[in-house]
């Protein structure tokens, strides 16, 4: 009897068991690849993405490249012939805005100890530069998704192609680019000036971090300006990690400056912002600031940002279809807006259709792939040169300029921009440009 009910028990114990590995096995919900082992069952896609974690740079590639891998990862991941690669995410937190050697040793370690097939991201370019020579040492793609500086591929690519050819970049326009672009939207804005204001000559102080990326920028802009009808005051190159800049901000308003003309990358942004408006400094600001992308850009500088504008990768605007899927689904999920440097989530998909075309992940013959890829992203479509730099102008990738207006940060570019005789071009759900009220209050009637 005792036998009898022991089995009765026994064989009510298997069936809950097999109902419970049944149950499991129908549950459709995404793996994460992060918490699976890796084994016969899965294949692994190892992406190191590279920046400094901690900053705006690094946050953002890394939440635009999760944002990727879910999205993938969730579809079926990476189909390679009769293999699917699921894709996995390794943090590569190089300090990169405090130290060349970290950087270099961040890379170096992901290839060592975690086996990373290839790397997105970079934004220094002191520390891009080296890191990417450890990749091409051991023929990884490395995806530039930060860095501007031309020479990272200029030199390189074209010089010693064999050596190079894994090395690209798709975000942002390369710093030539930048500077075309930078003097588009001071051009915008010095027309709202002359319109609005009734100024024919506006005044432009130069106000630019000390760093390597934007000197061709400070040197053609003292050239460029006065080509454009525009007078330079003069010029201001604050540390990129600096506290106060007070003086300089002064010292431009006492040159009567109508347009400030700025690119920070660094955390001086922040203190521009905070301290233009803080000290009411009677002129426009334009040009490129990384922090000015950020969600919590207002908070930080105590609601003082208002009115700045900034160019920027993405912009809630249609450059494609995918462009305001992308920027809201970023905030939803990060409660931030994307910044130049969350191009990773492009690049991703990029690299995902590339590997699916080929058929394999081997490195030279992703690199080619590449090389020859046509790929409409959130960011534009994305069409690499000679020196596997991303395209920039109309039709391609454009880049936005966005503003801060009411407490939100809107796409004011392009908004009717004619790049072309007979052409005009403007984004759906981009905005006009807005002088700030006390630029009005104050040269209105000067």
């Amino acid at each position: 009897m005792f036998r009898h009910r022991w089995s009765i028990l026994s064989l009510l114990i298997l069936v809950i068991c097999i109902l419970l590995l049944v149950a499991t096995g129908c549950d459709d919900s995404p793996v994460d690849v992060d918490e699976v082992d890796e084994g016969e069952e899965a294949n692994f896609l190892k992406v190191g993405i590279v920046g400094p974690m901690g900053f705006v740079q690094g946050d953002h590639s890394w939440y635009g490249a999760e944002l990727a891998k879910e999205e993938i990862n969730a579809a079926g991941g990476i189909n390679v012939g009769d293999k699917n690669y699921m894709i996995q995410t390794v943090m590569v937190d190089t300090n990169e805005l405090q130290s060349v050697d970290d950087a270099v040793s961040a890379v170096e370690r992901a290839i060592a100890v975690d086996d990373v097939d290839l790397f997105i991201g970079g934004f220094r370019t002191e520390a891009v530069l080296p890191m990417t020579e450890v990749a091409v040492d051991n023929n990884k793609i490395f995806m530039i998704a930060g860095a501007a500086d031309r020479s990272l591929l200029e030199g390189r690519v074209d010089v010693d192609y064999d050596r190079y050819k894994y090395l690209f970049r798709i975000a942002p326009p390369n710093n030539i680019e930048l500077v075309t672009l930078s003097f588009i939207l001071l051009n915008e804005v010095a027309n709202s000036v002359r319109a609005e204001l009734g100024i024919d000559t506006p005044r432009v102080a130069i106000l630019m971090e000390m760093l390597t990326w934007n000197e061709p920028l400070v040197q053609i802009a003292q050239q460029q300006i006065p080509a454009m009808g525009m007078e330079v005051v003069g010029v201001w190159r604050p540390s990129a990690t600096a506290t106060d800049i007070s003086t300089e901000l002064t010292e431009i308003q006492s040159q009567g400056a109508h347009i400030i003309y700025m690119a920070n990358s660094g955390p001086v942004a922040i203190t521009y912002g905070r301290q233009w408006g803080e000290l009411e400094i009677p002129a426009c600001s334009v040009g490129l600031s990384v922090e000015n992308q950020k969600a919590g850009y207002l908070e930080a500088t105590g609601g003082y940002g208002e009115y700045d504008m900034s160019l920027n990768t993405y912009g809630r605007a249609a450059a494609t279809e995918k462009s305001i899927p992308f920027w809201d689904t970023f905030m939803e999920t990060y409660d931030d807006t994307p910044s130049h440097s969350a191009g990773t989530y492009d690049a991703l998909y990029l690299i995902k259709d590339a590997i699916e075309n080929i058929g394999t992940i081997d490195s030279e013959a992703l690199a080619e792939e590449i090389a020859n890829a046509d790929y409409e992203g959130a960011l534009g479509r994305v069409v690499f040169d000679e020196v596997h730099d991303v395209t920039w102008g109309p039709g391609f990738v454009t880049g936005f300029s966005n503003q801060w207006q009411d407490g939100e940060l809107v796409a004011v570019w392009p908004y009717e921009w004619s790049p072309a005789e007979g052409v005009e071009i403007t984004y759906q759900g981009a905005v006009p440009y807005k002088i700030p009220p006390r630029v009005i209050d104050y040269w209105k009637d000067r």
